[in-house]
């Protein structure tokens, strides 16, 4: 999905007790590529930016003070979706970096291939081939 001048125009955001290892996790077993990444003196993740295919998420550290958050004290993990390529390749990557996957690829009804898994921090990523699309 992509805004004007094609930028996504969606980005989950999710704060991480650790996101310097969360991000270690995305890039290497999940295969994001790091766009941005700004810290403080002492290493908190401000703010980073991390893209996958045509799409992007966003990450920071928890506890890191301002009004997100703030906000986003105490909330559970979030659920992304992950449109890519080639499943089985990417479940493999994942597996080979040890994390946690909750199904195995599987061929879905409404005609996607997806697997899910899970990070360190208990946020669910579902990767897979379903990719509507989009009016605009």
């Amino acid at each position: 999905m992509t805004g004007t001048g094609g930028r996504p125009s969606i980005y989950p955001t999710l704060l991480y007790a650790d996101a310097k290892a969360a991000i270690r996790q995305l890039t290497e077993a999940f295969g994001f590529t790091e766009l941005s990444v700004y810290e403080t003196r002492d290493g908190t993740v401000m703010h980073a930016e991390l893209v996958q295919g045509g799409g992007a998420v966003m990450v920071g550290s928890k506890g890191r003070g301002g009004l997100f958050d703030s906000a986003m004290r105490g909330a559970g993990p979030a659920g992304v979706y992950v449109v890519v390529d080639d499943v089985d390749a990417h479940h493999q990557r994942a597996v080979e970096h040890g994390v946690e996957i909750l199904m195995p690829p599987t061929d879905q009804d409404y005609g996607s291939r997806d697997y899910l898994a899970r990070d360190a921090e208990g946020n669910v990523w579902s990767f897979g081939t379903y990719a509507p699309e989009i009016g605009g």
